[in-house]
């Protein structure tokens, strides 16, 4: 990485691609879901290293509980054992790992190593990883305008008090704007993912598949955001 470079505060992955990967080597999916996980512990290793302050991971969406079961299940027993046996990776960068979405109807099983790798890395002081799992924006959305309701309802807020900056704040998590979203695999949809906090994120997608988005292709997409002339609805001379 080039010193030079500017690094965005808060980066977001969709990590797509990983089945295809899979089926493209003559592979079940669910090797490409392995595959994509041991790469991501390697990437934000070297994330940390560069400096990146919060990364957001997109990993399951509320609507893939709409995928094959064998499938669903496979990837619920990943997510356990990336959270309690294979946590290493993670601490080693230091990371102080949260959880955005929603707990229903996640396994009583995921939710529990959730709660634990958050316990286990409350202390670490690198990079936030905002692990999204069970996650919608829209769902977002309608649970943080039903709590902003219940403030209101119950005279801990008044109606002026609420602008963009307060409900950022009441989101899942109160975390900074996304200023660059990647997602691999080439698809060029943003599928639900963190509406709110991108609403002036730079977008980059790559034809690369997730498992193969090593720390060249971070490299480059980096060198892409740099490219990029950033105004926030004004105007840079």
């Amino acid at each position: 990485m080039k010193k030079e470079l500017v690094i965005p505060n808060h980066i977001g992955i969709i990590m797509d691609g990983n089945g295809r990967w899979a089926q493209k080597r003559g592979l079940i999916r669910s090797a490409g879901h392995r595959a994509g996980v041991n790469n991501f512990k390697k990437l934000m290793k070297y994330m940390s290293k560069v400096g990146v302050k919060y990364v957001s991971l997109y990993v399951f969406s509320t609507e893939n509980f709409k995928r094959e079961k064998a499938e669903v299940d496979f990837l619920m027993d990943l997510f356990v054992k990336m959270f309690k046996d294979e946590f290493k990776e993670i601490m080693d960068a230091n990371a102080k790992v949260i959880f955005s979405g929603r707990k229903d109807p996640l396994p009583t099983k995921v939710w529990d190593a959730m709660q634990e790798a958050m316990e286990m890395s409350k202390d670490n002081t690198g990079p936030v990883l905002n692990i999204c799992i069970n996650y919608g924006g829209q769902w977002e959305i309608v649970d943080t305008t039903r709590k902003i309701c219940e403030m209101y309802k119950n005279g801990e807020i008044e109606l002026d008090d609420i602008d963009t900056n307060f409900i950022q704040h009441n989101l899942y998590r109160d975390l900074p704007p996304l200023d660059f979203v990647i997602r691999t695999s080439g698809e060029q949809r943003i599928s639900n993912f963190m509406l709110y906090q991108s609403s002036y994120a730079e977008y980059y997608f790559p034809e690369t598949y997730f498992p193969d988005f090593d720390e060249k292709e971070f490299d480059k997409a980096i060198e892409v955001f740099n490219t990029r002339n950033r105004r926030f609805g004004g105007i840079k001379k």
